[in-house]
C-alpha cells in the first residue's frame, strides 16, 4: 500500500452565525484539505484550518508547508510503515502544527483503511459515540441569550460561552445566558483575555452570582504559566488549559506544577494525533481529566478528534461542534452529528468517502 501521491484543497462551508471571540470573528470555514493516494486505489484524508491568531498558520502557509515539504516526504513510502511516516512528517518542517496534523490525520486514515478497521478501533476504544457541547460566541447578552435558546432548541444541554472581549460586560453576558438556560452546563472560555487578578475576580464573582460555571478555559495568556497556576490555585471555579499546551512537553509542564486542573487536548495545536496520543497519557498517569477540542475545522479533522476521544478514556468532555455550528455539511461520510450526539460507523479508517464542492489546488 504504498504511497503514490497527493492533492490539496479547500474546503469552503458558511457558518449559522458568525463565530466570535476575544481573538478573532469568522463567517465561514475555510481549511485546506489533503488528499493522500495509494497504488491499490485507497485514498487518506485530512484537513486543516488557518488559525493564524493561535498557530500562527494562514492558508497559504499551511498550503505550502503541506506542498512543498510534508506531502513529498511521504511519497514512495509504504503506508503501514506509520512509525517511519510519522518521523517523516515531524521531520519534514519546523512548526506547522496544524499542517503536520492534516498530514497525520491522513495517514491513520490509510493505515486504518489497510486493516480494514474504523480508526477508533485500532487505537483500542471501544465505544463508537459521544456528546458535545456547542459554543455560544461572544455578543452583547441580548444577542448570547438569542443564540442560548436556539442551541436548547436543538438538543445542547451543555454550552461553551466565549468571554472576555470586554470583561466589563462577562458577568452581564453570563447572566444572561443562565437566564436563558437555568438547566444547562455551563463552561466558559477567556481565550487568553484576562490578567490572573482579574480572573479570579470574575470568577469569584460569577460563582457568588448563582452562575454555577462548571469551569474556566485558558483564563490568562498562554505563556503565562505563573498566571495560570495562581488561577488554578485562587479560583472557585475549575481551570482548563489550552493556549498552553501545545506538545506533550507543554502538557508535562503543567502537569508536573498542577497549573491547571484539565487539559484541552486539539490536534492542530499539538501537530496531529500521534502527539495527542502522548498528551493523553501522559493526563492518564496523572490523573488529569482531558477535553477533545477542535478549532473551527469542518467534519473531516473533527471525525478524527471523535475517533480519538472515542479510544481514550481520559478525555472526558467534548468541545468538537465545528460541522455544528456549519450551516452545511459537505462531507459524505465520517462521523455523523445529531444534534449533541456524534457517532462512528465501523467503515474503515475515518470512515469518509467524499467532499462536495471541494476547489483542487493544483
Amino acid at each position: 500500500m504504498k504511497i503514490t501521491g497527493f492533492r490539496l484543497g479547500l474546503l469552503s462551508a458558511p457558518l449559522r452565525v458568525p463565530f466570535r471571540t476575544a481573538l478573532r470573528e469568522v463567517s465561514r470555514v475555510e481549511d485546506i484539505v489533503v488528499e493522500l493516494y495509494t497504488a491499490d486505489g485507497a485514498v487518506g484524508r485530512g484537513e486543516a484550518p488557518p488559525t493564524a491568531a493561535v498557530t500562527g498558520e494562514t492558508l497559504g502557509s499551511i498550503e505550502a508547508a503541506l506542498r512543498g515539504h510534508i506531502c513529498p516526504s511521504l511519497v514512495g513510502r509504504e503506508a503501514d510503515g506509520m512509525e517511519e511516516l510519522l518521523s517523516a512528517i515531524s521531520r519534514s518542517i519546523v512548526g506547522n502544527t496544524s499542517a503536520k496534523a492534516a498530514a497525520e490525520i491522513a495517514v491513520w486514515d490509510l493505515y486504518a483503511q489497510q486493516y480494514g478497521l474504523p480508526l477508533y478501533k485500532l487505537l483500542g476504544g471501544g465505544k463508537s459515540g459521544l456528546e458535545t457541547d456547542l459554543t455560544i460566541s461572544v455578543n452583547d447578552p441580548e444577542t448570547m441569550a438569542r443564540d442560548t435558546a436556539d442551541a436548547l432548541s436543538r438538543g445542547y444541554d451543555t454550552l461553551k460561552i466565549k468571554v472576555g472581549e470586554n470583561p466589563a460586560l462577562d458577568l452581564d453576558r453570563l447572566r444572561a445566558v443562565r437566564a436563558a438556560a437555568p438547566e444547562a452546563v455551563i463552561r466558559i472560555d477567556a481565550n487568553q483575555a484576562w490578567t490572573s487578578r482579574q480572573a479570579v475576580r470574575l470568577l469569584e464573582e460569577m460563582q457568588a452570582q448563582g452562575l454555577r460555571i462548571e469551569l474556566v478555559e485558558q483564563p490568562v495568556k498562554g505563556k503565562d504559566l505563573d498566571g495560570l497556576q495562581f488561577v488554578t490555585t485562587h479560583s472557585p471555579v475549575p481551570v482548563m488549559a489550552d493556549e498552553s499546551v501545545f506538545s506533550p512537553q507543554d502538557a508535562m509542564t503543567i502537569l508536573q506544577r498542577h497549573a491547571a486542573d484539565y487539559i484541552n487536548i486539539k490536534l492542530m495545536k499539538c501537530g496531529g494525533l500521534s502527539n495527542a496520543l502522548r498528551i493523553a497519557s501522559a493526563a492518564e498517569v496523572c490523573g488529569v481529566e482531558c477535553m477533545i477540542g477542535c478549532m473551527l475545522e469542518a467534519k473531516v479533522s473533527v471525525t478524527a478528534a471523535v475517533h480519538l476521544a472515542c479510544a481514550r478514556g481520559i478525555i472526558t468532555r467534548v468541545d468538537l461542534d465545528g460541522p455544528a455550528l456549519c450551516s452545511a455539511d459537505p462531507v459524505a461520510g465520517g462521523a455523523v452529528f445529531s444534534g449533541r450526539h456524534i457517532s462512528l460507523s465501523d467503515e474503515p479508517g475515518l470512515g469518509i468517502t467524499g467532499i462536495s464542492g471541494m476547489r483542487y489546488l493544483d
